[in-house]
């Protein structure tokens, strides 16, 4: 008998028609002869429904009250899917994220997982019960409910297959595996068998939504078996695992984009010690978080300009902090733009092949699109570019790397490593 961890995204329990799928999809497999443990988001679009509903009546909410009022979505799910399966015949209980001995840190709106106390969820399948977990949310040692935020489903699943120490993890979407980009742009986009952890985690990061970052980081840490796989076909999905079998000469396994991306440019920063850690310092202690960091070089006058990428979504905040501290540091200007994407392209075979990058800049260069900013790490190379080009760019990139069929065009070159 084995112990499996299923998670169901909103999506896969929307309607009460797609809840009793997945339902059955439980069914069969505790038929299988394993145990289970369920994890569920919110159905559909409950927690935009419900964030839309309070900033009706407060612009501001408070945090503590948004996770009490957020986390009342997934407790909806699970106790609607253990009605259904009792309608089936299943003998099932749905727990509330503390209630399954999820302990976070005391933080509202995006709490860490400190600590789960798996033990009720081990009498209840001691007992022969299907349990029913709510994602996203937990609460802390003082007895706050917290929410996990962004992704807190995916981390939650991982987290409880570590826990429990499951035989299998797996991810049930709306898509059936990982892919080498997105199929809504590539067509042709090929599903991959298996993906190793660190690139799934690269991918995560640089904008592919199918798993989370913190999930592939608990995941990693870990070793727990993972799969992506769709809930609404019975298809082969994607295997995360630590050694991933790479295919005979694939350099680049995956292209990801990010369009939540705005760039910050510092003009006429002083050649000063600390400078720099001033900056970057008063940002992080507004929780803002910088990517890519350019120096565009040194000046006459001692001076240099630096750029730097941060999110979208972050950069009115951003540009706030940086003026009120010009007064301090005496730059002698702050400019920003926005209407930019990151573009990546990741794989383990890049450590070995050299001319990666030089082959992505040519690519992108034959679109006649022109690079504002790049970084670079041992599996990933990422570049800042317009974002009106990009459905262009992505697949041109993924032809240009041999990704539309089961030949791989481009097996590296001469000049550089990555």
């Amino acid at each position: 008998m084995a112990l499996v961890v299923m998670k169901f995204g909103g999506s896969s329990v929307g309607t009460p028609e797609r809840m009793l799928r997945v339902a059955n999809r439980i069914k069969e497999k505790q038929a299988e002869g394993n145990s289970c443990v369920v994890v569920v988001s919110a159905m559909g679009d409950t927690t935009d429904d419900l964030i839309d509903l309070s900033k009706q009546l407060n612009s501001n909410p408070p945090a503590r009250e948004m996770d009490m009022l957020l986390t009342t979505g997934e407790q909806v799910s699970v106790a609607l899917l253990s009605m259904t399966l009792h309608g089936l015949g299943v003998d099932a209980v749905s727990y509330t994220g503390w209630q399954a001995g999820m302990l976070t840190e005391p933080v509202h709106g995006k709490a860490r997982i400190m600590d789960i106390k798996p033990e009720r969820i081990h009498a209840s399948l001691d007992a022969g019960k299907v349990v029913i977990v709510a994602g996203f949310q937990g609460m802390s040692e003082s007895g706050e409910i917290t929410t996990l935020g962004r992704g807190g489903s995916d981390t939650t699943a991982v987290a409880l297959a570590a826990a429990v120490k499951a035989d299998l993890c797996e991810i049930y979407t709306d898509v059936d595996g990982i892919y080498s980009t997105d199929p809504r742009i590539v067509k042709v986009a090929r599903k991959l068998k298996e993906i190793s952890y660190d690139e799934m985690l690269e991918l995560a990061n640089l904008g592919a939504a199918v798993l989370h970052p913190r999930a592939v980081e608990y995941a990693k840490h870990y070793n727990v078996n993972l799969v992506v796989r769709s809930s609404f076909t019975y298809n082969e999905g994607t295997s995360v695992k630590e050694d991933a079998v790479m295919e005979q000469g694939v350099v680049v396994s995956g292209i990801a984009y990010d369009k939540n991306v705005a760039r910050i440019s510092l003009l006429g920063v002083q050649d000063v010690p600390g400078q720099l850690a001033q900056v970057f310092g008063a940002l992080s202690n507004e929780g803002v978080n910088v990517d890519i960091i350019v120096q565009s070089g040194a000046l006459l006058n001692g001076e240099a300009n630096f750029s730097f990428t941060v999110a979208l979504s972050d950069l009115d905040k951003a540009v706030q902090v940086l003026e009120k501290l010009q007064e301090k540091l005496h730059y002698r200007g702050v400019e920003s733009e926005q209407g930019l994407v990151k573009i990546s392209i990741v794989g383990a075979g890049m450590v070995s092949n050299p001319g990666v990058a030089a082959r992505m800049f040519q690519i992108i260069s034959e679109q006649n699109v022109s690079i504002k900013m790049v970084s670079t790490s041992e599996i990933k190379v990422s570049c800042v570019i317009e974002r009106e080009p990009l459905q262009d760019v992505i697949r041109a990139l993924h032809t240009g790397f041999g990704l539309d069929s089961d030949e791989q065009a481009f097996v590296g070159g001469p000049s550089e490593r990555r």
